[in-house]
């Protein structure tokens, strides 16, 4: 679609092909509702006051500081404001309309981003084949890298809604119960193998009390948006027998400001991986689950240069976050808007294309070199990480923008 905003509205993979939601204030000002097409970012809390795009003709849903009320209309209501929305924006719209549009609007360098949704609950997974097999290779050997059960269904574990924040906030390096000379005498210190994971987080849109399948899992999908789960290695070997990640992902988890609607990736679908066996039926698709993503992460040291340290794509996964949601829902576990899944790292097939230090590393026995010069096992202090993404879909690029960190020291 063209757009009376300019002719290389899109070029920087917010276009009116994406349309992504999220939260902004400028200044002082209250938080909205808004979107981002091209270099502006256009307030839809304002737009709905004025009746000039309302979601909902009886109620005001774009009035609070996130997008919980809009996502718990529904897929038919999702859909038919974003089409209403494109055409607002598209060629066709009248001059009163682009007024309103222009006068609801401000330039992005101008809007402080916020959290885009109230996070409900999180629960992670471990999903990337590439990844499961170099983690478990490196702590069990390759002849038994991957456990029996992980070809078979989705492996998660619940994590804390509490510590989910937006890019931009910075994350201070945890104190945690580390290994010591004998399993007999632990240490309580600062983490010295921190970590990035490179994920991409599925947002649940409407409430559930029954087992979905996977192809009403996928409806259920309102968006998504770029997840760095933050984790202290050392703490989480010392403390995962037998339970699993605890503390070690409890410091927090990054996510991107702008959700990128499962109705803009569509057109970005692509099959999954060839199974080496059958999963049961609840898991089988019924068609293409995954999305040709790019992904990229840069390493930033304080004071430095970035460094582009992995590349990869959303594609690698063996598990959907459709098939992981109906996994989650399969005991009858009831899901809520605004409940978030992070896909598990997302690692390819090569070393340059791995989703975190710890495989980059390979455990910190191998250590990466940044453009300055200066090497890495796992993240020191002032270092920054930026998680990158833009989905190839049929008419345009879509990004969804960029899901940054700084690491502080441990107080």
């Amino acid at each position: 679609m063209k757009s009376w905003m300019g002719e290389d509205l899109g070029a920087d993979g917010f276009g009116l092909a994406n349309v992504p939601y999220g939260v902004f204030s400028v200044g002082d000002g209250d938080l909205r509702c808004g979107t981002r097409v091209g270099d502006r970012v256009i307030d839809l809390t304002g737009l709905e006051a004025v009746g000039v795009l309302r979601p909902d003709a009886d109620a005001d849903v774009l009035d609070a500081p996130y997008w919980n009320d809009f996502m718990e209309l529904g897929p038919v209501v999702w859909s038919g404001y974003r089409a209403a929305l494109q055409h607002l924006l598209s060629d066709g719209a009248s001059e009163d309309t682009q007024d309103a549009v222009i006068a609801h609007s401000v330039p992005v360098n101008e809007a402080t981003l916020h959290m885009p949704f109230r996070v409900s609950e999180f629960t992670d997974f471990y999903a990337s084949r590439h990844h499961a097999t170099n983690v478990g290779a490196m702590f069990r050997g390759p002849e038994n890298a991957l456990p029996p059960n992980w070809q078979h269904m989705p492996i998660g574990y619940n994590g804390r809604a509490s510590s989910v924040v937006v890019s931009g906030t910075s994350i201070v390096r945890p104190h945690g119960q580390l290994k010591g000379p004998s399993d007999e005498m632990p240490r309580w210190a600062p983490s010295e193998r921190f970590d990035f994971e490179l994920e991409l987080g599925a947002i649940v849109g409407t409430t559930t009390d029954a087992p979905l399948s996977v192809a009403e899992a996928d409806e259920a999908i309102f968006g998504y948006v770029m997840l760095n789960d933050w984790s202290a290695r050392d703490i989480q070997t010392w403390e995962y027998q037998p339970l699993g990640p605890f503390q070690a992902k409890a410091t927090a988890t990054t996510i991107s400001p702008w959700i990128v609607t499962a109705e803009a990736l569509r057109p970005c679908r692509v099959a999954g991986p060839e199974r080496r066996v059958d999963l049961l039926p609840y898991l089988q698709e019924p068609g293409p689950m995954l999305f040709d993503i790019d992904l990229d992460v840069g390493l930033t040291p304080q004071d430095g240069a970035e460094t582009t340290i992995t590349r990869t794509n959303y594609s690698e996964m063996y598990y959907s976050s459709a098939q992981q949601l109906a996994h989650h829902t399969g005991c009858g576990c009831p899901m809520r808007s605004g409940d978030l899944l992070g896909s598990g790292t997302i690692s390819g097939a090569t070393k340059d294309s791995r989703g975190a230090l710890l495989e980059l590393s390979w455990g910190g026995k191998e250590p990466i070199t940044l453009n300055d010069g200066s090497q890495r096992n796992f993240l020191e202090d002032g270092d920054t990480v930026t998680l990158r993404g833009f989905a190839k879909g049929a008419a345009e690029l879509i990004s969804f923008g960029e899901c940054t960190g700084q690491l502080r020291p441990a107080r």
